[in-house]
């Protein structure tokens, strides 16, 4: 019997006892292949000595300290490293303890930096559709993730959504990317103009969608249109990297590859990678100097935020990821990945899409490849394939609603970025077993 409320109530899960690099071994003795580094958040691995070795030193020195009393070495080292790193014009850094409180601290700071400089009637959210921001009330009302939105419907603030860029369902047959990218950020302009583009805050978008869509990249030259848009009206650009950011995509910061620069990005999940909790929201120079020659405080706070322990593991992280031969290995092996999935379901009629840049790949399963008619929800068909993958021994993120909030399934992988290739190898032969056995069930 357990006392934990979990996710899911009455499975049957196994204990996990310890971890080395990419495998995870349960109380059994049975290990498991990390290739989805749980939710994208194991970046440089289980157990990784140097990381643990930051952590020690820093537990025998000072393990926690109220931010409304002090700073710590390891919050502001954190704070240097991330901003040497980031794209010019991202200066300062907030940290928090996950990517749900890095999107909603991400919002409160769009609102307050329009009341700081008297423009307070600036109050709406656009987003997209099938996009996943968080948990909280703010971020999961951001978010266009239909299933997980539902229930709490009546308690969400009021957000807009406008498309995807999904070119694998949503792009005309005879339209070209920039063409379709074109058509996207004319939606999102005519969305602001609708609203009253004075009353506008921010759109939120994530760079590379990830648990929702699957590891689905922007076509084109989508994102610089959207930042054009964005400027045009005054509107904050924040994009979410919670997921796909920290090297996860080949570069520290996914949106180096669109070519831009947002207002506010958010970051969580692999900064840390699993050794503690923690996120951060990074803004611009002219953001935070609003707060600073106006009210001088940002009206916002949680209990252990930028925690010591947490910064100080998070630092060795970033600087790993950071490492040349880090991210040569994210691109090597995330070619390795994408090129041996479509060799093995090239021929499969079940496998309609496999997408992804870096260590960061999704496949989208349906009925019928030409059609790319979805397999019947009533099946749960990402669920029998995570349980497959899981016999396999196979840790894998599957997860249904891809297309509508109902219909559609897809796979997301996204394993340690140090990852060898007969590792690389095995997740795909994992994988594609998996799949094969849950479309037979």
């Amino acid at each position: 019997m357990t006392r934990i409320l979990h996710r899911s109530i009455g499975a049957q899960l196994p204990h996990a006892a310890s971890a080395q690099g990419v495998y995870i071994t349960d109380t059994t003795g049975r290990r498991y292949l990390d290739g989805s580094g749980g939710a994208a958040v194991t970046s440089v691995g289980h157990a990784h000595p140097e990381v643990l070795a930051a952590m020690r030193s820093q537990i025998d020195s000072l393990c926690y300290a109220h931010t409304s009393f002090f700073t710590t070495d390891a919050a502001e080292a954190l704070a240097e490293k991330l901003v040497d790193l980031a794209p010019d014009g991202l200066d300062y850094v907030y940290l928090v303890s996950g990517g749900s409180e890095a999107v909603e601290a991400a919002l409160k700071m769009a609102r307050q930096y329009f009341v700081e400089i008297n423009q307070p009637q600036r109050r709406h959210i656009i987003a997209r559709r099938q996009s996943y921001h968080g948990n909280t009330i703010g971020a999961l009302a951001t978010g266009g993730n239909a299933m997980r939105r539902q229930q709490f419907q009546p308690i969400l603030p009021e957000t807009h959504h406008v498309s995807p860029c999904y070119a694998y369902r949503d792009k005309g047959s005879d339209e070209s990317p920039e063409a379709y990218a074109a058509r996207l950020a004319e939606e999102l302009e005519a969305k602001i103009l609708e609203l009253g583009p004075e009353e506008v805050m921010a759109f939120v978008a994530e760079p590379v969608v990830g648990a929702t869509l699957g590891a689905v990249a922007s076509e084109a030259d989508y994102f610089k249109r959207v930042r054009a848009i964005c400027d045009k009206y005054g509107v904050l650009l924040i994009l979410d990297e919670v997921m796909c950011g920290m090297g996860r995509t080949g570069t520290v910061f996914a949106c180096e590859q669109d070519g831009v620069v947002p207002d506010i990005i958010t970051i969580a999940k692999g900064l840390g990678g699993g050794y503690q909790p923690i996120g951060a929201v990074m803004l611009s120079a002219n953001l935070y100097a609003s707060f600073a020659n106006g009210s001088g405080l940002f009206q916002h706070g949680h209990t252990y935020l930028g925690h010591p322990v947490a910064a100080a593991a998070a630092n060795k992280v970033v600087e790993i990821i950071a490492r040349p031969e880090t991210l040569a290995n994210v691109n090597k092996m995330g070619m390795r990945l994408q090129s041996g999935l479509e060799a093995a379901l090239d021929a499969s009629p079940h496998v309609g899409d496999i997408r992804g840049r870096g260590l960061f790949h999704g496949i989208e399963v349906v009925a019928d490849r030409e059609s790319k008619t979805p397999f019947d929800p009533a099946r749960k068909l990402h669920a029998k394939i995570k349980r497959q993958a899981m016999a396999r021994g196979l840790i894998s993120y599957p997860m249904g609603g891809t297309i509508d909030g109902i219909h559609g399934d897809h796979i997301l992988l996204a394993p340690p970025y140090i990852i060898a290739p007969d590792e690389v190898d095995l997740i795909i032969e994992r994988i594609v077993g998996a799949i094969d056995a849950a479309i037979a069930e």
